[in-house]
C-alpha cells in the first residue's frame, strides 16, 4: 500500500502545481506565469526524488504502461498505481476547487488545433522522449545508482511544457489530462471533447517508448 500512497501524492501535487501556475478556468496555455514550466518541472523532479525508492515514481499512467511493457511491474501493481494517480490527480482539482472556489479548468488544445489530430500527435512524441528518459535513467541497468534521474525528468517536462503549451495545453500524462477534465465536467460546467487527446496521445507514446527501449537496451538487461 504504500508505494501506492507515494503514486497518489506525488500525482496529486503534480497535478496542484500545475493548476495553481497555469490557473486559467478555460485553457492552461492562456494564462498564468510564464515560469510555470519551471515549476512544473521542479515539482516532478522532486517528487521523483522523493518517491523513486518507495514505487519508483511514476505518477504517470503512460509511465506505468511503459514499465508493464516491459515487465517491470507486475498487471495488478500496474492498475492499481494508475487507479491511485487518477485518484491524485482527482483530489488536486478538487482542492483547487477548495482553495479557490472555482474549477481548475482542463487542458484543450489551441484555438486552430482542436479538431485534428496534431494535439494528440504533439502529446505522444513528448510523452514518448518522456518515457525513453524515465526508462534509461530509472530502469536500465547500464544507469543503475545514477544520481540524475530526478533531474533528467524534471527538464525533459520542462522543455515539453514550453514546447507545447501553445499547441496542447500540456499535459504528457493521461492522470494530468483526464483528472482536471472530469472535475472541471462535473463541477465547472467543461466538457469531456478533448479527453480523448489526453488519453490516446500519452498512451500511444508510452507504448512507443517501451518499444524502442526494447530494441536500444542490451539483452538481458
Amino acid at each position: 500500500m504504500s508505494r501506492y500512497i507515494i503514486e497518489f501524492i506525488g500525482t496529486f501535487f503534480l497535478v496542484f502545481v500545475i493548476a495553481l501556475t497555469t490557473n486559467d478556468p478555460q485553457i492552461w496555455a492562456a494564462g498564468g506565469t510564464p515560469f510555470a514550466p519551471f515549476a512544473i518541472g521542479s515539482t516532478l523532479m522532486v517528487m521523483v526524488y522523493m518517491g523513486m525508492h518507495v514505487s519508483g515514481a511514476h505518477y504517470n499512467p503512460a509511465i506505468t504502461l511503459a514499465v508493464l511493457l516491459i515487465k517491470r511491474i507486475n498487471g495488478k501493481d500496474a492498475i492499481a498505481y494508475m487507479v491511485f494517480q487518477m485518484l491524485g490527480a482527482v483530489a488536486a482539482g478538487l482542492m483547487f476547487y477548495f482553495v479557490l472556489d472555482r474549477s481548475m479548468g482542463a487542458p484543450q488544445p489551441l484555438q486552430g488545433f482542436a479538431y485534428n489530430f496534431k494535439p494528440m500527435v504533439v502529446e505522444l512524441l513528448f510523452t514518448f522522449a518522456l518515457t525513453l528518459v524515465v526508462l534509461n535513467t530509472c530502469i536500465s541497468k547500464r544507469t543503475e545508482g545514477n544520481s540524475y534521474y530526478g533531474i533528467a525528468i524534471g527538464f525533459t517536462i520542462l522543455a515539453a511544457y514550453y514546447a507545447a503549451q501553445k499547441i496542447t495545453g500540456g499535459a504528457f500524462n493521461p492522470a494530468v489530462g483526464a483528472g482536471p477534465t472530469i472535475v472541471h465536467a462535473m463541477i465547472g460546467g467543461g466538457s469531456l471533447t478533448y479527453l480523448w487527446i489526453y488519453l490516446a496521445g500519452p498512451f500511444l507514446g508510452g507504448i512507443l517508448g517501451a518499444l524502442v527501449f526494447r530494441m536500444t537496451e542490451p539483452a538481458g538487461d
